[in-house]
């Protein structure tokens, strides 16, 4: 192709960037428009402009511009076009109109009126036609309507180009890639990184920026991880020229990567957000060079592995339209402006956000601001030198007043802090994530309360009020209740959002495994030794979780190297994960529910954990019991105290069956082999007459970690052999 004249669009509020990029691209000719540059290449240049912009949204070739007062003008003008120079007769056409005029209302009408003459060309050309495709089409159009007249172009990009490939997973208000990019061009982050300084992003959400500033660092061509552009299946392709391209972008990433990579660090207190950051960093191929931390803004520190004198913190903390009003955040800004006076001396700070006034409440004065969009959202980016000479007053702080907790709740919150107090040695030592905190200790607020992660960083409290008994006036109950509800966050610094309040009532059958919640709420994913544990803390009564079962389940992960594996009643898989990171050659488990089974397939998943040597089945268990015939090294054996499930033949009552269950599960176990046998009735006896013939160990006092001390009869425990 000679060269000829292109159009590249982006947000509005980059124009001037993408120019200076497409300039720097070696492009002629380049002239800033709204939304968008016009510049002069050849084909071998329009396909590195969509290779190599981290600023523009589509690459166009345009094909002729035409005045279109009407709409048959408009296919007439369409079809003078020679577009079987574009488009095999027999490929796939996708038409994208913008715009509307007093002829041309609608824009779905437009695009009918250009595909129709696209249509009709190749028809008449060649006596096929070509069809529309939304997915993939091998040729995609843009038909662009402004004051009556309509630019025709060849979409060279395809998706928007800033779509990388890498974000698979996003927070609740995402930052477009390229709007990403332009933050960190105009907080001169490529100068920055060149001379050696780091990159924080205290409040990274899904790690759009981070990827972006990894991309800069490391000379990555922001299209070269893309599935596909739109010149891929054009008719005048050139895939010599495009594969030369892209492997001279490979080369320059693979020199960018022995350069001194700067440190680039992500913080964010929500374990969910953090997730995703670090799916789409593993996605991006930037796993070892991007690291990502769960923490809150108030436990920010620089980190101190090694000396970082310079760098960029740069971050897009919230601004009242995505997570509170905007009076709630005031204290939000001015702990950043704080944490970057104790913390970033002589740094650059990049504060991006849809509320500049919110800016002022960090108490440092910019010496630089740039508007841009955020979507449609008009916002501004804060450019700031943190020295003493930028410091300012922030204006008062303005002193929350939290209710003040009766004498009854305060009792609570003071024995929560106690109990935590002396949980604490244990909970380090260990690295205990998920523990009991509280147990019906006072009887008044009979309820247990569970910790999930650091309430400190951003962890979570899962609180289960027993029911009252019939005796307790109901308005005491709910007041009792209430002053719970108060205790809880107050005590525990958690943010009553990371709280989940239910009332645990006696249940029969599947009442217990209900859904509790009509609303759908995301796993979190937990540590407990080496395993990965996905939980839910508000649909269901429990949480995916038994913590009482700790202790059983490092045990069964300690026996299980190199054996075969049967979980009975396995909920949701957690004691086969643990066999199974600890060397089980292979495992069954075994449950009637498939919402569990779907939960433990999670479980596998986060866990990596084979589906093919570790297989789950849906099944009635006494029935598959019965009618198993493989053999098992170990086996977990924890039913229920009460089953009437619709899906079973009969009801199970482990007290009456739990001598039938045994002795089956015996004759599976292989020589040498143990039968791990548990149950939380707490009424239960076992028949030690009936199982006489088996050597039978009561471990019940050595499953029971510190948290559960307290409470002895959570659940009863043997390990049965031959």
């Amino acid at each position: 192709m000679k060269q000829t004249q292109f159009f590249a669009t982006c947000p509005k509020g980059m124009e001037g960037l993408l120019k200076i990029e497409l300039e720097q691209l070696g492009f002629g000719d380049v002239r800033e428009t709204v939304a968008g540059a016009y510049f002069t290449t050849d084909q071998r240049g329009a396909y590195r402009a969509c290779l190599w912009s981290r600023l523009a949204n589509k690459v166009f070739l345009p094909l002729g511009s035409f005045e279109a007062p009407t709409a048959d003008a408009l296919y007439e003008a369409a079809r003078q076009i020679e577009w079987q120079e574009h488009l095999s007769p027999d490929g796939t056409l996708l038409v994208d109109f913008t715009g509307t005029s007093g002829a041309i209302r609608n824009t779905q009408f437009g695009a009918v009126r250009v595909k129709d003459a696209i249509v009709d060309c190749l028809r008449d050309f060649s006596g096929q036609r070509p069809s529309v495709s939304k997915k993939h089409p091998d040729l995609r159009v843009n038909a662009r309507l402004s004051r009556g007249k309509v630019v025709l172009s060849i979409d060279l990009s395809g998706d928007s180009l800033h779509r990388r490939g890498y974000r698979t997973r996003q927070g609740a208000a995402p930052l477009k890639e390229n709007l990403a990019a332009a933050l960190l061009i105009r907080s001169g982050w490529p100068e920055i990184a060149e001379n050696g300084g780091a990159l924080i992003d205290p409040m990274c959400g899904s790690g759009t920026i981070l990827v972006e500033a990894a991309m800069m660092a490391t000379d990555c061509a922001p299209g070269v991880d893309r599935p596909e552009f739109g010149f891929e299946r054009w008719l005048n392709h050139r895939n010599d020229i495009w594969l030369e391209l892209r492997e001279e972008a490979l080369q320059r990433y693979r020199d960018g990567l022995k350069k001194d990579i700067p440190e680039i660090r992500g913080y964010d207190q929500d374990p969910r957000v953090i997730a995703a950051a670090q799916s789409n960093i593993t996605q991006s191929g930037f796993d070892d060079l991007v690291r990502v931390t769960c923490k809150p803004l108030r436990a920010f520190v620089k980190p101190t592995h090694k000396q970082l004198k310079t760098g960029l913190m740069i971050t897009n903390p919230p601004y009242g339209e995505r997570l509170g009003e905007v009076e709630e955040l005031k204290g939000l800004y001015r702990l950043l402006g704080d944490k970057c006076r104790e913390e970033l001396v002589g740094w650059q700070a990049a504060v991006f956000t849809g509320n500049p006034e919110l800016g002022k409440h960090m108490g440092l004065r910019a010496r630089k601001k740039y508007k841009l969009f955020n979507g449609a959202l008009p916002s501004e980016l804060l450019l700031i030198d943190v020295n003493e000479t930028q410091f300012v007053n922030a204006p008062p702080p303005e002193v929350p007043t939290e209710p003040e907790l009766s004498p009854g709740a305060q009792m609570l919150a003071n024995r929560l802090k106690k109990n935590r107090k002396q949980l604490a040695k244990w909970v380090k030592r260990d690295g205990i994530q998920c523990y009991r905190l509280y147990d019906a200790d006072m009887p008044e607020y009979s309820a247990a309360v569970d910790i999930y992660g650091d309430p400190d960083n951003g962890g979570y409290v899962h609180v289960q009020e027993y029911a009252a008994p019939k005796s307790v006036d109901e308005k005491k109950a709910s007041q009792r209740f209430e002053e719970i509800e108060a205790a809880v966050p107050a005590a525990l610094n958690v943010d009553s959002e990371h709280v989940s309040f239910k009332q645990r009532r006696r249940n029969r059958g599947r009442d217990q495994y209900e859904r509790q919640s009509e609303q759908r709420y995301p796993l979190i994913a937990v540590k407990e030794g080496d395993a990965t544990v996905m939980v839910n803390l508000w649909e269901y009564l429990d949480t995916g979780l038994f913590l009482d079962h700790r202790p059983v389940r490092r045990m069964i992960g300690e026996m299980a190297q190199g054996k075969r594996f049967l979980n009975l009643f396995c909920y949701t898989a957690t004691a086969t994960v643990h066999a199974a990171l600890g060397g089980a050659n292979s495992s069954v488990s075994v449950d009637m529910s498939k919402t569990y089974l779907r939960w433990a397939e999670k479980n596998f998943q986060a866990n990596n954990i084979s589906s093919h040597k570790h297989e789950l089945v849906q099944a009635d268990c006494l029935t598959w019991l019965n009618e198993c015939r493989q053999g098992f090294d170990v086996i977990m054996l924890d039913p229920p105290s009460f089953s009437n499930s619709k899906r079973m033949e009969g009801v199970l009552d482990v007290q009456r069956d739990h001598v039938a269950m045994v002795k089956r599960c015996m004759d599976l176990l292989l020589p040498g082999g143990t039968l791990v046998f548990s149950n939380n009735l707490r009424s239960f006896k076992l028949d030690d007459e009936a199982l006489d013939e088996y050597q039978i160990e009561n471990i019940s006092s050595k499953t029971l970690d510190p948290d559960f001390q307290r409470n002895k009869r959570i659940h009863q425990c043997w390990l049965i052999r031959h």
